[in-house]
């Protein structure tokens, strides 16, 4: 997207992490904001439906530990299982942020998996993009449906590695590098990053960035794990750059010439 290596650009904005981060299941808000302090990220993602930023007065919200001004709040539609609901929520979301069309789609199948509804989310994604939202979408790993919401106008198309909150890592990474071959929008892996050799991977498999929450929130210790998934980033983003060796296998090339030795 952008050359250096780190910067992360969604929807014309350019951000020094690709690694964007959830605010739910912390302790509370003091915790929240201290993880994603050691996360580094500068996009976090609340849930509308479960998470104050306005519309519940006189309750906790969210915004006074994670401004505006300093973080790009991505509002979320965890919890939708319909269209419908997904469009009210981030209706409602963009009146509470002032207009701010960036926002994250998720419509879900069903409660016990939270593997998204592609008929609904598509559905949803059409009527956002229409009204002016910046979308960027949660959806399966099918390289067909990823392409459908590009071609809608979503901003960013973002598979799922494994069920979200499973903690299994990637597993189909063919279909992850053919949605990132063929797309011309940033591809995010979403769900499904357990520890941080998944989020390297993800970033050497050609990612644009990462999403989790619980990988980070539900760690033993979540800021040496916020920490931990800042480095894997930054890091599987370089190795992809790099372009890693050629895998050989049972030919062993000795990195300094044997010739002259006794026997050759």
């Amino acid at each position: 997207m952008s050359h250096h290596p780190h910067s992360l650009t969604v929807a014309g904005r350019t951000y020094r992490s690709r690694l964007l981060v959830g605010t739910g299941k912390y302790r509370d808000f003091a915790q929240t904001r201290a993880a994603i302090d050691a996360s580094g990220a500068e996009i976090v993602t609340v849930a509308i439906r479960r998470t104050n930023i306005g519309q519940t007065a006189g309750e906790a919200n969210l915004l006074d530990v994670l401004p505006p001004a300093q973080f790009t709040i991505l509002p979320n539609t965890a919890g939708c299982y319909n269209a419908a609901d997904a469009v009210r929520t981030l209706r409602l979301a963009r009146e509470l942020l002032d207009g701010h069309p960036l926002c994250k789609l998720e419509v879900l199948g069903d409660p016990t998996t939270l593997f998204p509804n592609m008929p609904e989310t598509l559905k949803a994604a059409a009527t956002l993009v229409s009204e002016g939202f910046e979308v960027m979408v949660y959806c399966a790993d099918d390289p067909v449906q990823a392409k459908m919401l590009e071609d809608i106008g979503c901003v960013a198309v973002m598979p799922l590695a494994s069920l979200i909150g499973s903690g299994m890592g990637i597993v189909n990474p063919w279909n992850l590098r053919l949605i990132i071959d063929h797309a011309k929008v940033p591809v995010l892996v979403d769900a499904g990053v357990g520890t941080a050799s998944d989020a390297a991977m993800a970033m050497e498999l050609g990612c644009d960035g990462v999403l989790m929450n619980t990988a980070i929130a539900h760690a033993s210790d979540p800021l040496l794990m916020a920490s931990a998934m800042r480095k894997a980033v930054e890091a599987g983003r370089e190795a992809f750059l790099a372009g890693r060796m050629p895998r050989k296998y049972y030919s062993a090339d000795p990195s300094s010439p044997t010739n002259g030795l006794i026997g050759s």
